[in-house]
């Protein structure tokens, strides 16, 4: 099944996950899991969560994202990926200037 991005409303999540700012995003859900397009401006961020039943792709299609992950550091760039194993923790932020777009993808286990 082709999954059609613009046909989905865009959601406004303000201080997603208790982060930092207004996330833009457009997703589609079932029993199974979670796929995301989601949109970070400068200063914005996805808060520090823990994926307790299921593990988190994500990929950077344009900008640049600080992902902490269990108290590390990484920097992602348009192109690579971020991964959150399950039982793990993590965050996302855009401390850049360029908009953030990320496609995630969360799966349950």
């Amino acid at each position: 099944m082709k999954i059609k991005f613009e046909e989905l409303k865009e959601q406004l999540l303000r201080e997603f996950k208790g982060g930092k700012g207004i996330v833009k995003g457009r997703m589609v859900s079932d029993d199974l899991g979670k796929i995301m397009r989601l949109e970070l401006a400068k200063g914005t961020s996805i808060g520090m969560h823990t994926h307790t039943t299921n593990s988190e792709m994500v990929y950077v299609i344009q900008g640049t994202a600080t992902c902490t992950m269990n108290d590390e550091v990484e920097i992602v760039h348009a192109g690579e990926c971020h991964y959150c194993p399950k039982e793990s923790s993590h965050s996302i932020a855009n401390n850049d200037a360029e908009n953030l777009l990320l496609f995630c993808v969360v799966s349950h286990q």
